[in-house]
């Protein structure tokens, strides 16, 4: 762990160089990428992401947020094992809208953390 990490999306800085950010922020942005990442999408890692934006289109419902909470946990423990420990996920269904809350504990320091993410479902 460094300083400072990679920002996400990747950015110009004022001063010329790359966009950084601090650790707390690139791990929400890294499980940003496994949530909204399509298997099948990155070259060099098919398999990466959990396939949430593949969902718009399906019907919302409780079963579909009872699927995608079990694909999420799997996705954020093989991608992000390493980085973050899982402590509570909720997937809800809520009209038109799916809801992520993720409440985990960066490894590298120890801290804290939930963080929330949406996706438009069509319902």
């Amino acid at each position: 762990m460094s300083a400072l990490d990679v920002d996400f999306p990747f950015g110009i800085a004022r001063t010329g160089g790359t966009r950084l950010t601090g650790h707390e922020d690139h791990v929400r942005d890294m499980i940003e990428q496994v949530l909204f990442t399509s298997p099948g999408e990155r070259v060099n890692r098919p398999d990466f992401g959990c396939g949430l934006l593949d969902l718009v289109f399906e019907l919302n419902s409780p079963d579909l947020a009872a699927a995608l909470q079990v694909t999420v946990q799997g996705a954020l423990h093989r991608w992000l094992g390493d980085v973050i420990a899982v402590r509570t996920l909720a997937v809800t269904a809520e009209d038109s809208t799916l809801r992520i809350e993720i409440g985990y504990v960066l490894l590298a320091t120890g801290g804290v953390r939930t963080e929330t993410f949406d996706s438009g479902v069509i319902r």
